[in-house]
C-alpha cells in the first residue's frame, strides 16, 4: 500500500511544475495551484513532528537503524499519540520508497478514498500487534 504514495522524483516534480506554470500562463487571472499530491512523509524529525501533532495516520520503522537511542523514544511517543506503528525488515526497503538510499521511518498522513478501507484494516492489525503489546 504504501508504494501508491511514493514521493514523485525530481523529473517528475519538475515536469508537473512546468505544466502547472504553463497552465498559469495561459489563465493569468487564476492563480490556483493543482491538488497537492498525496505522499509517504520520511525522516526522522519529520515523522516525529507529524505524530507530536497527531497528523500521522500510520508509522512505519526499520528494524535496523544504527544507534538504535535514536528512534527508542519513537514507538512510545505513537503509543501515547494512539498512532499504529509497525517494524520492518530493513532501512533499505524504506528508502526505496522514497527514493534515498536508506529511511529510519515513514508516515502515512492521508490516502485517497478508495485506499481507506485497506488503511483502516492496517491500522487494527498493527494495534493490536504493537500499541497494544505492552
Amino acid at each position: 500500500m504504501l508504494s501508491k504514495y511514493t514521493p514523485e522524483t525530481k523529473k517528475d516534480k519538475k515536469t508537473r511544475l512546468q505544466k502547472e506554470a504553463e497552465a498559469a500562463g495561459a489563465k493569468k487571472d487564476d492563480k490556483k495551484k493543482g491538488p497537492k499530491p498525496m505522499t509517504i512523509k520520511f525522516g526522522l524529525n519529520h515523522v516525529t513532528t507529524l505524530v507530536e501533532e497527531g497528523k500521522a495516520k500510520l508509522v512505519v520503522m526499520a528494524h535496523d537503524v544504527d544507534p538504535i537511542e535514536l528512534m527508542a523514544f519513537l514507538p512510545a511517543l505513537c503509543r501515547k499519540k494512539g498512532i499504529p506503528f509497525c517494524f520492518i525488515k530493513g532501512k533499505a526497503r524504506l528508502g526505496k520508497l522514497v527514493h534515498q538510499r536508506t529511511a529510519t521511518c515513514v508516515a502515512l498522513t492521508e490516502v485517497k478514498k478508495e485506499d481507506y478501507q485497506d488503511l483502516e484494516v492496517l491500522q487494527r492489525n498493527f494495534r493490536g500487534q504493537f500499541n497494544e503489546n505492552d
